[in-house]
């Protein structure tokens, strides 16, 4: 992911954030720039934890890249519902 300039984190995480947000129920709470941070952070967070486990997410192309980035925002996203929300009963 890190090999891709900025245009392609952009691109990338914009639509794996929109799709996240979309397969986690948040597209509705999330504009435009969260969903482009959702992908950017989920691709970081996807492409470290295979990195960890030994996968070369270097050589993997755009399509890798976008599958490790929404699978990473998916996580992201389903930690901030978990840990992130100050829920309030009344």
């Amino acid at each position: 992911m890190l090999g891709l300039g900025i245009i392609g984190w952009i691109v990338i995480g914009g639509l794996a954030g929109w799709i996240a947000s979309k397969i986690m129920g948040k597209d509705a709470q999330m504009g435009i720039w969260q969903n482009i941070g959702a992908g950017i952070v989920g691709g970081l967070i996807g492409g470290f934890i295979l990195w960890l486990v030994g996968v070369d997410v270097n050589s993997g192309g755009w399509f890798f890249s976008f599958l490790t980035c929404l699978a990473g925002a998916c996580l992201f996203l389903w930690l901030l519902n978990k840990f992130g929300s100050n829920k309030t009963s009344v």
